[in-house]
Parts: structure tokens; sequence; C-alpha cells
């Protein structure tokens, strides 16, 4: 089967400043993956280039063993729906046509949608529990609904492949851990492929399938027990000062 996403011999960053070299990975279809590091690691700039909005500095990233380069913007917006951090400029758009603007790479030239669009529209609202803001502006809503606002729209693109840059950088504990789970039956029910940085490693152990951490300028790749068990999570933020702790899967300041 063709991976939805995949890299090779790929690295990442800027002219003279490479920020994580050899990244050989896959992005099934129905999985949840979690992206780790600290910060200045090249996260972001990780999800650029696996977007198609930045060229890798070597190797190649295919979708569907098509280079991602090599598809045009409709194509590229077809495979792949980005949910960037930050609130857009948006003005007074109301929700609901924020989220049914995901629907652009499919209702050609003149953006009709039709009954099957405004379907999926309401399935994404409701998946992320928006539904009661479609009325609203996004400047009238806190940050965490904005974020909320900006997923649904991203679930309304209907793409096998999602990035997410921080998704729950503004959200409490609670609706951390909502969303997350969300996101994970979303993946496994309509076999998405989805990656997402974060810092709530907590959550992402707990809940995600697999774990991508930058470390040294390398990516490490393995299931939540094997990272646990490998001593990547502690190598990676014991400069930090932190020391995890593989008992109770959780970190503690030393």
């Amino acid at each position: 089967m063709k991976a939805p996403l995949s890299t090779e011999a790929m690295a990442v960053g800027y002219p003279g400043r490479r920020l994580i070299e050899g990244v050989d990975v896959v992005l099934g279809p129905g999985e949840l993956v979690a992206l780790i590091g600290v910060n200045g690691g090249g996260k972001s700039t990780l999800l650029h280039t696996l977007a198609g909005l930045h060229a890798p500095i070597a190797g190649k990233v295919r979708s569907f063993e098509e280079e991602i380069g090599s598809l045009s913007a409709v194509e590229r917006a077809r495979r792949l729906a980005l949910v960037l951090t930050g609130r857009p400029a948006a003005g007074l758009m109301d929700v609901r046509t924020i989220v049914a603007m995901g629907r652009q790479p499919w209702t050609g030239h003149f953006g009709r949608l039709n009954d099957d669009d405004q379907k999926i529209i309401d399935g994404a609202l409701r998946a992320v529990d928006v539904e009661h803001l479609v009325g609203r502006s996004l400047g009238e809503l806190s940050d965490g609904e904005a974020q909320r606002v900006m997923i649904a729209r991203a679930l309304a693109q209907d793409t096998p492949i999602m990035l997410l840059d921080e998704p729950m950088a503004f959200l409490d504990l609670v609706n951390r851990v909502r969303l997350l789970r969300t996101l994970r039956q979303l993946a496994h029910d309509r076999q998405k492929a989805i990656l997402l940085s974060t810092h709530d490693l907590q959550s992402a152990l707990d809940l995600c399938d697999r774990v991508l951490l930058i470390h040294d300028r390398r990516l490490w790749n393995g299931t939540a027990a094997e990272a646990i068990r490998s001593g990547v999570l502690e190598a990676l933020f014991s400069a930090e000062g932190l020391r995890f702790d593989p008992a109770t899967r959780s970190f503690r300041a030393v």
C-alpha cells in the first residue's frame, strides 16, 4: 500500500543551518503520531517541509509515492490539511464560513457548496464541538475556541493527511485530552494519517499510536513504550533540568 506521507533521507532547515538530518519516516493511514522536541529544535520547520511549504535541504517528501513539490496547489490541498499555531486574520468572518473554506479544494472555481459539502461541514463542526459557535466571528472567540475552529476547517478539507502545529497550545487540560481523543478516533475510524506537534508529552504518550522525537538533530521513531524503554525521553529533556520517571511516565524537576 502506498503511504499517505513518507520521506527519504530528508534534511530540513535553512541555508547554512540544518535542524534535522536523515529523516526517514512513513505516516500510514489510521494512525495518530506526536512530534516532540524542545523549542527551536525544528518541529515547525519539519511540519512546513512535510506540507510542501519549504523545500527540504536534502532528500525527498512523497505523498502516495509522488513528490510533494511536484503536485499542483489544488492537488496538494486535496491530500493534506495543515493547521498552524495562532489565530489567522479572518476579520469579521463567521465560524461556519471559515470552516466551509476547507471545502475550497473540492468545490471548483465558483466555490458552490452542495448538500454533501454541507454535511461534511456539519460533521467537522460537530467533531470538535464548535457547533454552538457558528454564528460568531473568529475575533469574538477565545484562543482555544479559535484553534478548534481551525481544526474543524481542516477536517472539512477531508484529506487523507492532517498536520497540526501545536493544536493544543491554547487549551486547558480537559480540552487537550478531549481533542487528542477526537483526533485519535478520526485517524482510526476514517483511516487518516495525523501528525501533530505538542509539548503535552503526557497526553501524547497516553493517546498517540507513535511518537517522533527530535534529538541531536535526528528523528527518533517508535511507540510510547519503546520511547520509555530506550531512554531517549530522558536524554531529550535532561538538558532542560527535567528527569523522566518511567514508572509514573512523568517528568520531575531536578
